[in-house]
């Protein structure tokens, strides 16, 4: 039988960190299991599997990428680096006391459905059973490759793979992809390949990193809140102006809105475009030996193509039918809880365009929550399933995304806040207040005293 109430988290990363501490503040009875020595996820490049490479920043700033009541050091940068980023976690496991409620070193291999809860069997050949499962595993360890006409002869692998620049040296090298991990490559590339290439499929928005001096996500939390509309206006004209007519240096011009697909917060690439250290090339048609044949009926000879082509996102360890999917997404009602199965849900499986870490301190509060009004039962109970079997709000924003897998079930950061509220206020649970997370923090002082 389950031990009553007990929840399984799977994975030690950003997301099951959050859920720790909320699931100890609220006194769930819980286990992190975690596959890696240590804390961090994939930002733990000694993790097998991370694509965390040597210059991988944080694409939102220190202030907006926070976990609530715990902001990264006065010293670190505007924009953490992932030295920095992996630092920041051993810290906020220590001092909150999470590290003795993770086993590390255990992966979970299977979760069973039973009548009582969830049956799981763990790397070490333990059998356990609990109440509830939470799957807070990471979207970027399953790399998806493209796959194109022809047969290429030279070296071809994901960015999951890389680490170096020097990995480029005295090769001509082929990025593919312009997310955002694909133009930091890219950049990497500019400086250390004897010729540099990047291929995108369309053209993009590109984000400064500061703006008049400050960072870019945190000049538009500073902002006066403007319909999605002008707020897009303004931004477009802004782009313009900082950025001139990228076309000028090769790129595509966008065949969308700025914010209508995730944004590229980078402005180093077009640097190095402008001075000819890289050069933009649209899609590839097809390979011949080493020779890489492009949509505009261009070719280049290349050594290595890297593909910087996202991720496919699986839950290894559940049947593929214990989430409904679309697109290559599960279906969640906010991106957390099963609509079918009121003992499942999941953290870390959405994608926004702004600092998630204090997003994931909220909706672990959610989850934790949830699970303790299903476990005592009543109306309060019954009000959050009819929402969760029910309830289909629009998180979109007012923005069109782009119609891509990538973003099947994105979310614009303030329609998703606004919504979290919103659900808050008709379940009567209070929002996350400054210093709720004190108690805890002074409890594992002691201790560690």
């Amino acid at each position: 039988m389950a031990e009553a109430g007990r929840v399984c988290v799977v994975g030690g990363g950003p997301a099951g960190l959050a859920l720790a501490r909320s699931f100890l503040a609220l006194g769930i009875p819980f286990d992190v299991h975690e596959r890696h020595a240590d804390v961090g996820g994939l930002w733990d490049p000694s993790n097998p599997g991370s694509p965390v490479y040597n210059s991988a920043h944080f694409i939102s700033s220190k202030t907006q990428s926070h976990y609530h009541d715990f902001d990264m050091p006065e010293d670190y940068p505007d924009y953490p680096s992932n030295r920095q980023i992996l630092a920041y976690m051993h810290a906020f496991a220590d001092v909150y006391g999470l590290r003795p409620h993770i086993r590390f070193n255990t992966e979970v291999k299977e979760a069973r459905r039973e009548k009582t809860g969830w049956q799981v069997t763990l790397s070490t050949g333990e059998t356990k059973h609990y109440a509830s499962l939470v799957c807070a595993n990471g979207t970027n360890w399953h790399a998806a490759m493209p796959k194109y006409p022809g047969l290429y002869t030279g070296e071809m692998r994901h960015a999951q793979t890389y680490r170096s620049m020097d990995e480029f040296k005295g090769k001509r090298v082929l990025v593919i992809g312009a997310g955002n991990s694909g133009c930091d490559i890219a950049c990497d590339a500019a400086q250390s390949a004897d010729k540099a290439f990047i291929s995108m499929r369309r053209g993009y928005h590109f984000i400064p990193k500061h703006i008049f001096g400050i960072p870019a996500d945190a000049f538009a939390a500073s902002g006066p809140q403007l319909p999605m509309w002008l707020e897009q206006r303004v931004f477009g004209v802004m782009l313009r102006v900082l950025n001139g007519d990228l076309t000028r240096l090769g790129l595509k011009k966008p065949d969308h809105r700025v914010f209508e697909t995730h944004p590229i917060v980078n402005t180093q690439l077009l640097h190095f475009l402008a001075h000819g250290d890289i050069k933009a090339k649209p899609d590839v048609a097809r390979f011949e030996g080493k020779t890489v044949h492009f949509t505009d009926g261009s070719s280049e000879e290349v050594n290595l193509v890297l593909c910087a082509t996202g991720y496919q996102w699986k839950v290894p360890y559940l049947s593929p039918d214990a989430f409904v999917w679309k697109h290559g997404r599960p279906d969640l009602y906010m991106n957390l809880f099963s609509r079918e199965d009121g003992a499942l849900y999941a953290l870390g499986f959405m994608e926004t365009n702004g600092g998630a870490y204090k997003l994931f301190d909220e909706m672990a509060d959610l989850i934790a929550r949830t699970i303790r009004a299903r476990a005592n039962g009543g109306a309060e109970a019954d009000r959050i399933d009819k929402l969760i079997a029910n309830d289909r709000p629009d998180l979109s924003g007012g923005i069109r995304f782009v119609g891509s897998s990538r973003h099947a079930t994105y979310v614009e950061i303030n329609a998703y806040r606004k919504q979290m509220k919103r659900l808050r206020r008709r379940l009567g649970w209070p929002a996350l207040a400054d210093g709720c997370f004190e108690r805890l923090r002074a409890a594992s002082a002691r201790e560690a005293a």
